[in-house]
């Protein structure tokens, strides 16, 4: 299982995806919901949450994405049990608090050409 807002879908959010699905044979996407985005970076994504969850149900390699959960972000693993859940190197998590509510394997992945496709400088 990942996690994102997938705003403007780009190489680094391909990459990040191709990462996570190497720790799994079924990759669970978890888009970030408008109002969460809108909250955690002080404006709305270019995209709406119905057409960054489509954009990701048209990929390949994710076996199913699914919008997170407004009142308990934290439901959809719940929901999910995921194995494993990868996060972007510069998600920020409370990572004491994942492993409250996860028992698996939590991973770190690697950036993309981080100063050339982060979502904010495009």
């Amino acid at each position: 299982m990942c996690f994102g807002t997938f705003d403007k879908l780009h190489p680094g959010h391909i990459s990040y995806l191709e990462q996570a699905r190497k720790y799994g044979d079924y990759l669970v996407v978890v888009v970030a919901r408008d109002e969460r985005v809108k909250k955690l970076k002080r404006k709305l994504p270019s995209e709406n949450e119905k057409i960054r969850l489509d954009n990701l149900d048209k990929l390949d390699i994710v076996d199913k994405a699914i919008l997170g959960n407004i009142e308990n972000r934290y439901k959809v693993i719940e929901d999910e049990k995921p194995d494993v859940i990868c996060l972007g190197y510069d998600q920020q998590v409370d990572i004491e608090k994942l492993e409250e509510i996860f028992r698996g394997e939590i991973i770190r992945l690697k950036p993309f050409k981080e100063d050339v496709y982060k979502t904010s400088l495009i």
